[in-house]
């Protein structure tokens, strides 16, 4: 049955009316509304100030409570409840608290490169304290508000009515400077987020003013006056230009940075390292923490035990970390000292360690996404946002020009009224004592306008007698003056761009700094945990137990299990290679052999250092170095030679390597050595076929393989193994005793054949169990 669709209609009915809607309809609507406010009335910029709504309205109604910079001493500060009282009262209808957060972040000097507002009082530090609540701080405008703030009043911006009308707000302030790249941004909308990083004034202002004159400046150019972030802590960018430059170019990169240190040289050879300024997103606290959990980790969830991993790192740090302490304080903004194990520590490894493993060395992303200057939100390159910006400040000095400009020609208008009256002072009184309409009688008796006439009669008693022509000719020369300066700016596109660059290297003048941030090329810090090479052995028990003992001199018959437990093999290798786990679906895991324990104890399971499939288990091990070539196989008679290395991955869940078909199971690895020339196969049912090694190739990716030997269900691959001259053929003879044939020279030559045959039955065996290189 077919259902008619759900319909709104405005007088609440549920349809028949023509400007009915359906509820998907509705929804999308609603939906895209709400989205386009979140984007651009909350989260994102604008291009043109570099301000999100509640700071444009915080710093508008602040401006308007008198709280500006006007003098040397500037005004008192008044308490921030007061300041967002009147926010949310007239401009922004929202949640107090979101207000004031704002409000606080933009007196921080730890969030803005350039803070707008004087906070007085805790306004929070960079470790996550809060600030203390509106009714304890204070605030007032910064003097580099001025900036955004002193041409408001000039005609330079479109003003619109507040949420209910009684008020007038502006659409944007009349930004000096590209205040959208002098502090960033950081917001997230709705299908868009931005995270904008903060520059220096001066590099932005000296880039600035090289495109104004020259609006086809090169990349190169550009971004050797702009080279990169400059942030408010300071710290150092170690991307390479290059890396800096694409994220520049495409308006999306991410860049790699770290802190600032220096080493303190104490008595007796001892010394400390010192970390004096942090990147973005760190703080002291954070730090502090990341070297608590390194020292004195945690058992992760779901485990009965600390992983392989967090013991490893843990003694890795203790090597060459004593203590940490944080003397931060008023003077010394980021001050945490790092004292050595001993002052025998290369302080390289020092730095290393804690660059690695802890946020000193973090990344920083970059999307150059805001509102554009045509109102849509968009992701830009450096030069766009540049080059809108510019647009909007040519505009804006064009509508302040005309608006001084229309001042001026009123004055000047004013002044050649007074002029014309100026010697009939006399004869002006008497016509407005006698005249019933005074201003029409000064009309037509002088030829004044109607706005002359009307000053003359504003104008005092008082101000008749001091009307002096000297006074009064000075001031119409100094008006027509201007007026011909503005108008020339008006009318020039040269002298409108003289202008623009003459005020912003004012700006920057006054308000300009030195980077902070020092751009410098550098690898990242990788942390190399120093393994002493020696010889051990790895034993591994049948239910997947390991360790690893000191020396190659090791009885493996003479270790102890679990009970139920027996050994699988003993691995004679070096500390520096690595136990290679085979698992049952054809995956391949790895384990450091330094990772594995040692002791007398019964080890560690395999399980709890590598994560299994599900329904996979270990089916067998190998441990040796990375040049060590395999001999891999299944019960299918197919099989690869592949390098240790090959088969090595950061993963725990290792990586997929054999291909195995249904009812497939892999083989025990042979290992190859330098001498071996021959490969051996042998059947469940005692078949044995022998070929050169020559036959097979490397396959350093995995896969299936060629075939090795014609085997099928009922007769399954049992064991292969590579050798030079002579083969060993394990298994029980007739009534059930161990055997174990040995077969070389002219009876080798019986089982020689091609690869992929099915080689002959070997004499003596009736049970076959492996065959082994003699």
């Amino acid at each position: 049955m077919e259902q008619t669709p759900l319909t709104f209609t405005p007088d609440g009915g549920d349809g028949g009316h023509g400007d009915a809607i359906t509820l998907a309809h509705y929804a999308e609507r609603a939906y895209l509304e709400y989205a386009l406010s979140v984007v651009k009335g909350r989260a994102l910029p604008d291009v043109c100030d570099g301000s999100k709504p509640v700071q444009r309205r915080i710093l508008y109604a602040m401006d308007r409570l008198g709280l500006g910079f006007t003098t040397a001493s500037g005004p008192k500060p008044v308490k921030c409840a007061k300041v967002v009282g009147d926010v949310l009262g007239k401009y922004h209808p929202h949640g107090d608290q979101a207000a004031y957060d704002a409000l606080v972040r933009m007196a921080q000097n730890f969030s803005l490169r350039y803070p707008l507002i004087d906070g007085q009082g805790n306004f929070g530090s960079r470790d996550g304290d809060n600030a203390a609540a509106m009714r304890y701080t204070e605030a007032r405008l910064a003097p580099i508000a001025r900036l955004l703030l002193d041409e408001i009043d000039e005609g330079t911006v479109d003003f619109m009515p507040n949420y209910d009308g009684s008020e007038e707000e502006p659409k944007l302030l009349p930004s000096r400077l590209p205040f959208s790249l002098l502090n960033g941004a950081s917001g997230i909308a709705v299908g868009l987020a931005t995270e904008i990083p903060s520059h220096n004034l001066g590099e932005v202002a000296a880039a600035a003013v090289a495109l104004i004159r020259n609006d086809g400046l090169s990349d190169d150019e550009l971004y050797a006056l702009l080279p990169g972030p400059d942030f408010p802590g300071g710290g150092q960018i170690i991307s390479s230009p290059a890396d800096i430059r694409a994220a520049y170019a495409t308006g999306r990169g991410s860049l790699k940075v770290r802190a600032c240190w220096k080493i303190e040289d104490l008595a007796r050879g001892q010394w400390q390292l010192v970390v004096t300024e942090l990147p973005p997103g760190s703080s002291a606290q954070k730090v502090q923490e990341e070297i608590e959990e390194l020292i004195n980790p945690k058992v992760k969830a779901g485990k009965k035990a600390l992983t392989a991993e967090q013991t490893q790192l843990k003694a890795a740090v203790l090597a060459v970390l004593d203590a940490m302490r944080d003397e931060s304080s008023k003077d010394a903004p980021v001050r945490l000292v790092f004292e050595p194990k001993s002052r025998t520590v290369e302080q390289q490894d020092l730095i290393n360690t804690l660059l690695a493993h802890t946020s000193l060395e973090s990344s920083v992303t970059v999307n150059l996404t805001m509102v554009g200057i045509d109102g849509r939100p968009t992701q830009k390159s450096l030069r766009q946002m540049l080059t809108e910006w510019i647009a909007f400040r040519q505009a804006t000095i064009q509508r302040r020009t005309q608006h001084r400009l229309q001042k001026v020609l009123d004055r000047i208008h004013v002044l050649e009224g007074r002029q014309l009256v100026l010697l009939n002072i006399d004869e002006v009184i008497h016509i407005i004592r006698n005249s019933d309409e005074p201003k029409a009688a000064l009309i037509e008796r002088f030829k004044l306008s109607d706005r002359q006439a009307e000053d003359i009669l504003e104008i005092r008693l008082r101000q008749l007698a001091r009307l002096e022509a000297i006074k009064i000719e000075q001031e119409l020369k100094s008006l027509r003056e201007e007026r011909a300066k503005l108008e020339e700016i008006l009318s020039s596109p040269s002298a409108l761009r003289r202008t623009m660059i003459k005020e912003i290297e004012a700006d920057a003048k006054q308000y300009g700094d030195e980077r902070r941030t020092l751009i410098q090329e550098e690898r990242r810090a990788v942390a190399e945990v120093k393994i002493i090479d020696e010889p051990v052995t790895v034993i591994v028990s049948l239910k997947g137990w390991v360790r690893a003992l000191k020396g190659h001199e090791i009885d493996a018959t003479t270790q102890s299990f679990k009970a139920g437990d027996s050994l699988y093999g003993a691995f004679p290798c070096r500390s520096v290679d690595t136990l290679y786990v085979f698992g049952s679906n054809g995956r391949v895991y790895n384990v450091a052999v330094a990772g594995l324990p040692g002791g007398r104890g019964d080890g560690q399971p395999i399980t709890a250092l590598i994560e299994l499939e599900a329904g996979s288990q270990p089916a067998h091990y190998f441990a040796g170095s990375a040049e060590t070539t395999l001999m891999l196989s299944n019960t299918g008679g197919f099989g690869l030679l592949a390098r240790c290395g090959d088969l090595a991955t950061r993963q725990r869940g290792g990586k997929s390597f054999l291909t195995l078909e249904d009812k497939e199971h892999v083989l025990p690895p042979a290992a190859v050595a330098v001498t071996h020339g021959q490969v051996a196969c042998l059947s469940l049912s005692g078949r044995l076929l022998v070929y050169p090694l020559s036959e097979l190739k490397l396959q350093s990716k995995g896969g299936r393989g060629l075939t090795l030997m014609d085997v099928d269900a009922k007769d399954p691959l049992l064991s292969v193994t590579t050798f030079s001259e002579s083969l060993r053929v394990l298994g029980t003879g007739r009534g059930g005793k161990p055997k174990d044939e040995v077969i070389k020279g002219a009876a080798l030559a019986a089982y020689v054949g091609k690869r992929a045959r099915k080689g002959h039955k070997v004499e003596g065996i009736v049970k076959p169990l492996r065959v082994l290189a003699g």
